[in-house]
Formats: C-alpha cells, sequence, structure tokens
C-alpha cells in the first residue's frame, strides 16, 4: 500500500515539477500565458538584471553579494532584450483589457516605449556629475540598503566592496563614449564632482565612510563573537586598501585628465543634435509634447503672477517692495536673525526635530482630506556629510517595499542660513507629508497590482503631486503665518523660475552665470542654494520643468472635477483618484480622472 501512495506521490510531483518547468521556460523565453505572467516576466528580468534593485526593496533573496553588472556587454544584452520584450508585449490586444487592467498596459507601454526611445540616447547627458553617479550612488547604497544582520552578511558587503574596481572601470568605460560623442561635463561640474572625490577618497582609512558604516553595523550584532568580528574587519580593510581607494584613484586621474578638455558651455545645445536631445527631455520629464519655448514663456508668466502675490504679502507686513528686486527684499529677510538657527551642532539637532514635529502636525490633520492614506511613517535625517555640499536643501528616500525601512526625509544642514525657518514647513510637505512619502509610499503598499506599478514612476507626476502638496497644505489651514505664507509663494516662485531657467541653459543658450543672476534676483535664495540648483539643471536637462508642469496639470483636472461634480465632489476621494493608482503620465492621469468624475455622477 505504502508503495502504491509512493509511486502515486512521485507521478504527481514529476507532473508538478514538468508544469513548473514548462511554466517557467513560457514566462522567461516565450510569450507567457497571460499578460499578468508577461508582467512577471518583466519583472524577473529587471531583477535578475539587478541585485541592488532587489536589495532596494528590502529582500537579500537574489545575489545579495553582487553589484549590478555595468558593463558594456551587459548594458547591449539588456536593450536587445527591451527589444524582444518590446515586441513581444505588443502581441497582446489592448482591446481586450479594462479597469486596472487596461491601466497596467497603458503604464507599462509608456514605460517601454520610453525605454526604447531612450536608446537613441544613451551616450548623451552625463551618467556622473556632481549631482549623482557610481562614484557616490556606491557609498549610499551600502550605507542605507546593504544590511548587515548576520556573518552572511558581513561577508556580501565584503564581496560587494570587492567589485567595486570593476564596476569603477565600466562606469569609466561608458564616460569616454560619451566624450567621443562630444558629451563633456562643463569645467565647473567636473571641478565639483573632483571635490566630492576627494572627499570620499582623502579621509584616513577609519574614517572613510564605508568602514566607519561596515563597523558600526558589524559591531552592533550581539551574535558574533570578537575574533569573527576582527577577521571580517581586516578582510574588509583589505578590498578598501587593494580595490575600492585605487578605483577612486583611478577615477580622479581620469576626470584630472578630462578637466582640460572640458570648456564652460552649459546647455547640451552644444551637443551633437543636442536640441533633439533636450526635446526628447523634455518629453520624458513631462510626458507631454510641450517645446522648450512654450514652457519658457509659461515659465515667465508663473513668474510675475506669483511675485504679484508675494509682493502684497510684504507691503502688509511694512516692507518696501517698489525700491529693490523682489529677490533682494527675500535674500535680506532669509538672512534676519530671527529666522535662523545658531549654527553649531545643537542649531543642526534642533533644525531636525523642528523638521519631525512640522511633519508629525501635518500628518494627524491628513484623514480629512484623504480616503487613503500610507501606513508607514516618515522619519528625518540629516543629508549625509560627503555630500552636503552639493546636495539640494533636502530630499525624500521611499520605504522599503516590506516595510522594514521607513520613508526618509533628508534635510541639508550644511549651510544654515540656506535654511530659514519661514520656508521649513513648505520644504517638509513637498518631502515627506502630504507630498512625497503619501504619492510614493501608498504607491509601494499597492495590493493586486502588478509588482511594476509599485516602482515605476513618471516625474511630472510625483514632482508635481509633491509642488501641489505645498498648495494643500496652505488650503488646510497650515502655512498661515504671512512669513511661512510667503516662504510657501518662494518656493513656488522657484519651480516657474525652473521653467525659464532650465530652458534659457539648454535652448536660449544661457550660460552658467546668466541662470544664476536670473535665479538669486528673482528668488532671493541663499548663493550656495541657487548655485546648487543651477548646476542641477545643467546635468539634469529637462528634470526640473516636470515640477510645475505636473502642479498646473493636478490643479486643472481638480478644477474640472469640482465644475463637473458641484456638490458631489470630495476632495479626500479626489486624492484618492489621483493617488489610488500610483504614479502615472499625466495623460493617463487625465483619462483616470475623467473615469472618476463620470463614476461619481453615475452614483447620484
Amino acid at each position: 500500500m505504502k508503495s502504491k501512495i509512493w509511486k502515486y506521490t512521485k507521478r504527481s510531483l514529476l507532473v508538478l515539477l514538468l508544469l513548473l518547468t514548462v511554466f517557467i521556460i513560457n514566462l522567461l523565453w516565450f510569450k507567457p500565458f497571460s499578460i499578468n505572467h508577461f508582467y512577471t516576466k518583466i519583472f524577473v528580468e529587471f531583477a535578475m538584471d539587478s541585485p541592488q534593485m532587489v536589495a532596494g526593496m528590502g529582500s537579500k533573496l537574489w545575489h545579495y553579494d553582487r553589484l549590478d553588472d555595468n558593463s558594456q556587454k551587459a548594458g547591449d544584452e539588456s536593450e536587445e532584450l527591451l527589444k524582444k520584450d518590446y515586441a513581444m508585449f505588443k502581441r497582446y490586444d489592448r482591446e481586450d483589457y479594462s479597469g486596472q487592467d487596461l491601466i497596467s498596459y497603458d503604464v507599462l507601454d509608456d514605460f517601454l516605449q520610453g525605454q526604447m526611445e531612450n536608446i537613441k540616447y544613451e551616450n548623451y547627458g552625463y551618467s556622473q556629475s556632481q549631482k549623482g553617479g557610481n562614484y557616490m550612488g556606491i557609498i549610499s547604497f551600502m550605507k542605507n540598503i546593504h544590511k548587515i544582520e548576520n556573518h552572511s552578511d558581513a561577508e556580501d558587503y565584503i564581496s560587494r566592496l570587492s567589485q567595486i574596481g570593476t564596476s569603477f572601470d565600466n562606469t569609466l568605460i561608458q564616460v569616454k563614449i560619451e566624450q567621443d560623442n562630444g558629451v563633456i561635463p562643463p569645467e565647473f561640474v567636473i571641478k565639483k564632482m573632483l571635490v566630492n572625490m576627494h572627499n570620499i577618497r582623502d579621509p584616513e582609512l577609519q574614517d572613510n565612510e564605508l568602514v566607519k558604516d561596515f563597523t558600526e553595523k558589524l559591531d552592533s550584532l550581539k551574535d558574533l563573537d570578537n575574533d569573527t568580528k576582527i577577521a571580517l574587519k581586516k578582510d574588509m580593510k583589505e578590498q578598501m586598501l587593494e580595490v575600492v581607494q585605487p578605483a577612486y584613484d583611478r577615477m580622479i586621474a581620469f576626470y584630472e585628465d578630462l578637466l582640460t578638455k572640458a570648456d564652460s558651455r552649459a546647455g547640451v545645445w552644444k551637443f551633437p543634435k543636442g536640441d533633439e536631445y533636450y526635446q526628447h527631455q523634455i518629453k520624458a520629464s513631462t510626458t507631454t509634447d510641450y517645446t522648450a519655448e512654450y514652457l519658457h514663456n509659461l515659465g515667465l508668466k508663473e513668474v510675475d503672477r506669483i511675485v504679484a502675490q508675494i509682493k502684497t504679502l510684504l507691503r502688509e507686513q511694512e516692507y518696501e517692495v517698489d525700491l529693490n528686486p523682489i529677490g533682494k527684499i527675500l535674500n535680506d529677510m532669509s538672512k534676519d536673525p530671527k529666522f535662523l538657527y545658531d549654527d553649531s551642532e545643537e542649531g543642526r539637532q534642533q533644525v531636525i526635530a523642528d523638521y519631525q514635529s512640522i511633519i508629525d502636525e501635518i500628518d494627524a490633520k491628513m484623514p480629512e482630506y484623504f480616503a487613503i492614506l500610507p501606513k508607514g511613517k516618515v522619519e528625518v535625517k540629516p543629508v549625509p556629510k560627503y555630500k552636503e555640499k552639493t546636495a539640494a536643501g533636502g530630499y525624500y528616500e521611499s520605504p522599503s517595499l516590506d516595510g522594514s525601512r521607513p520613508g526618509r526625509f533628508y534635510a541639508n544642514l550644511y549651510d544654515l542660513s540656506a535654511t530659514p525657518k519661514f520656508a521649513m514647513n513648505t520644504l517638509a510637505y513637498h518631502e515627506a507629508i502630504p507630498g512625497h512619502h503619501f504619492q510614493l509610499a501608498i504607491q509601494n503598499e499597492l495590493e493586486g497590482l502588478p509588482i511594476f506599478r509599485s516602482f515605476m514612476g513618471s516625474t511630472s507626476y510625483t514632482e508635481g503631486w509633491a509642488l501641489y502638496a505645498e498648495r494643500l497644505a496652505w488650503e488646510a489651514g497650515f502655512e498661515q503665518d504671512p512669513f511661512t505664507n510667503i516662504g510657501r509663494l518662494q518656493a513656488e516662485l522657484l519651480r516657474a523660475v525652473r521653467l525659464v531657467v532650465d530652458t534659457g541653459i539648454h535652448h536660449n543658450k544661457w550660460t552658467r552665470e546668466q541662470a544664476i543672476k536670473y535665479m538669486s534676483d528673482t528668488t532671493g535664495f541663499a548663493d550656495s542654494d541657487v548655485e546648487s540648483e543651477i548646476e542641477r539643471y545643467i546635468v539634469w536637462p529637462g528634470q526640473a520643468l516636470a515640477y510645475k508642469v505636473g502642479m498646473i496639470k493636478i490643479l486643472e483636472l481638480r478644477q474640472r472635477a469640482q465644475e463637473k461634480l458641484g456638490e458631489k465632489f470630495d476632495i479626500r476621494q479626489f486624492h484618492k483618484a489621483v493617488l489610488e493608482n500610483g504614479s502615472l503620465p499625466l495623460t493617463l492621469l487625465d483619462r483616470q480622472i475623467n473615469a472618476y468624475i463620470e463614476e461619481t455622477l453615475k452614483k447620484s
């Protein structure tokens, strides 16, 4: 009897194994049985291609000991796979889908089309800059993503360090290809890159960011004996001396040589087919077909409108607004001691504490405005010292998909004079609540959807929402103090100015100095902030256009909903309609809001 049962069980297991094998082969090499399986295929391919992405999602299941393969060969293979996947995707008939299935189809279609378009410009743009790149990204990844919870994790950390030399050499191969195509960063960008590299490379070994990170994580483990920790630290330091530091030395030497070949021209118009590339960047960031000329003029109009509102508030506070440029008045105001923190360690700690209080306060009121809320919270952290000099005033980092890492708002404490108290609320609302944290954390928590919907993003949607969130906070009763309201308008003014200077630099051939002067005269931001912002637009052409374009679109959609729904309009349900599908291109968001309006009207 037992023999018969075993034979039956064995046959069943063999059948299951055969079916599983057929499924996996079909999934990876042929057109999957259903489009949901195709979505799984896409995600599996991304995961297999990027161990670092998988680790960023909070998982150790896929090559936790490896860095991404950034070789030219791997890039070429990824491009070929992308072309095959897109051709396979188009074999599914869009007419067969509706509801969330149709949204998923269109989101992936838009993404894959964009990736296909990017192939045309793969050797344009700056893969490394003072704002980011492999030489800085590896530090952020190891510190913020690679957990050390046991002996194996520590060995995996050391293994990843051993691969940094190869990774950096592959990076320089890509940069040389860009150089051969006439894409060389301006000299002022390279100089700041070299400062960043030296800040990472030059400290004594025990003060290196990676050494400190590994040591702190390892020392926190209670289950490892001291001898094991000493051995692991010895292995780690060997990799630092033999692989990591020489890799930075090679990169520094390369950019010191490249500096001799650079010039001061700031815009991508200087590239072969630079105008064509910039229009591609505009479409990629805004998900619209707007031209550079249209966006430049839109920016000028928005600047005039917002400046008029700020002047009204300043007059009410008895400022003389007719004798000086608005930028000078705002800049002088930001230097008023009553708006500044003490430039000390205690002052910096107070900035972090105050940001946390601002976030916690508004978080408590958000159920009145949102029908869906993120599960995770937000914690405030200082920008790491190695990159604070060139980083923005603040930025947000999404929580991990498994919820083990909360959302993080990083505040830049490098220059406290660039953090006037009247501007802090708006920055916190933009980066955290109800801005990036609400949008990105809710996207991470979406259930019943293909997993790619949790991490694909449209800049115009994401940044447009965050800028809209600043205004929403004011509408919700925050920022009612006139100076805090001026801070809100000054932040919106910055986004309008971005339309002017980004297009000015890359289309109208403005110089770096011309763009800095316009932004300084108009916004009144600290010189350090203005310089950092302008140089960001120089190396990330088009990205800064997305903020105002996205905000304008969301406000337009809200106005449409209010007009068509009248008394049936519910701000909580509107926000649900905006957020419940994750990040969407603006064209798809427009369609979804129309659907929300129609469904609401049908319920009456």
